[in-house]
């Protein structure tokens, strides 16, 4: 049984001490945990965060056990309870800066690797990088360093040339495995420079082809028809492409040499035109009364003549189709009968004209006269644009 005093029965309102202890022990460890539980709201309420406070649930200390004088403890912790809940204005402040500072750490420790990452990196990571002429590189497995000289693709890989400071040189393939100012590079190939477009413009501002037409712009060359245009020779074929080559890409017509205007029948027996399947022919002097002209009558009159068109300008050669003005001239000159319409034009230009590589040299320097179809004669002109409507009307392939 255990003895209780009144609080008035005594003087000053304090209870008397009695011979055996006033509380349990676990009423003490409950009245200390309820004390710390109202001390973390108070703190709380003024930082506006809840402060983990220490854990008293398992701190068994000689305070917690019975004694005569626990109950004028118990009294003073009370009281330390109500000066928390007045702290002064200086202290919030305090509170407050140990609740919300920064974390050094971040979010996330595992998720940058400082060995690998950030100015101390000991094994830092390779960027990828474009090369560049001049750059100096170092190769991590050989240790060579040099600068690039040159740059190109072969055998289907990306290789450069290096040349260190003695003039040695040496071959290196693109990708990882070198150091650039100290620091792992993965090289990749140089980067293409933008397309300066400086062709003709039409009135409104549209880029116009070398053959007049609207550029598309963006457009990959398609899959290429069944339908195909002839030439002559090689150097029909080149000026064609130099003047239609962006129309022809677009439409997908293909431009093919016949190594002269004999074979011209056997090329049509082969390929067997149809109505969806067209040959177009461009000849050389193809004027009344010419071999070009009767070859033509005969394939006309050939199996699917009727899907065949056959075209010519009256020039013995199509240099002359060129206008004379882009050379200086005021007309091409005459040739006389039994000599090579190629070597009489370099002679009378002044050019050599000894060989065949004489001839291509020469061809060269005329056609690069030729920008776009203004420098053509309209012979050769209308021609051609009649053709590449044949090989791509509706329903052909």
């Amino acid at each position: 049984m255990r003895f209780v005093t009144s609080r008035s029965s005594i003087p000053g309102g304090q209870p008397k001490p009695t011979s055996r202890s006033a509380l349990s022990p676990t009423v003490a460890r409950r009245l200390a945990r309820r004390q710390a539980a109202q001390s973390q709201r108070q703190v709380a309420s003024v930082d506006g965060q809840f402060h983990q406070q220490p854990n008293l649930n398992n701190q068994r200390s000689a305070s917690t056990q019975p004694s005569a004088n626990e109950a004028p403890q118990r009294t003073s912790l009370l009281g330390s309870r109500g000066r928390i809940g007045q702290q002064t204005p200086k202290q919030v402040p305090q509170i407050q800066a140990l609740s919300h500072g920064g974390d050094r750490y971040g979010l996330d420790i595992l998720a940058v690797d400082p060995h690998r990452v950030g100015s101390h990196a000991r094994r830092p990571m390779s960027s990828t990088i474009p090369v560049e002429l001049n750059m100096v590189i170092e190769d991590v497995h050989t240790g060579f360093v040099g600068a690039v000289l040159s740059v190109e693709k072969s055998g289907g890989r990306w290789v450069m040339v290096l040349e260190d400071r003695h003039g040695t040189r040496r071959g290196f393939p693109l990708g990882p495995g070198y150091w650039v100012e100290g620091k792992p590079v993965i090289l990749d190939p140089p980067v293409g420079k933008p397309r300066v477009d400086t062709g003709p413009k039409s009135a409104g501002g549209r880029t116009l082809t070398a053959s007049g037409s609207y550029r598309v712009e963006g457009q990959k060359a398609r899959t290429a028809r069944a339908s195909r245009i002839w030439v002559e020779g090689r150097h029909d074929a080149e000026l064609v492409e130099k003047v239609w080559g962006d129309d022809l890409r677009v439409e997908g017509v293909v431009v093919l040499m016949l190594d002269g205007a004999d074979n011209l029948e056997a090329v049509m027996r082969d390929f067997e035109p149809c109505p969806t399947r067209r040959a177009g022919v461009l000849l050389d002097h193809l004027v009344p009364g010419s071999k070009e002209s009767r070859i033509a009558e005969r394939v006309m009159g050939m199996k699917g003549g009727e899907n065949v068109k056959i075209l010519g300008h009256p020039y013995i050669d199509v240099w002359q189709a060129i206008k004379p003005e882009r050379l200086g001239l005021n007309a091409w000159p005459t040739i006389p009968r039994g000599t090579d319409i190629k070597h009489g034009t370099l002679e009378y230009l002044g050019w050599p004209h000894e060989d065949q590589t004489d001839i291509a040299r020469g061809w060269q320097r005329i056609l690069s006269t030729v920008a776009s179809y203004k420098d053509l004669e309209p012979a050769l002109l209308g021609r051609m644009e009649e053709l590449i409507d044949f090989v791509t009307e509706p329903g052909t392939e």
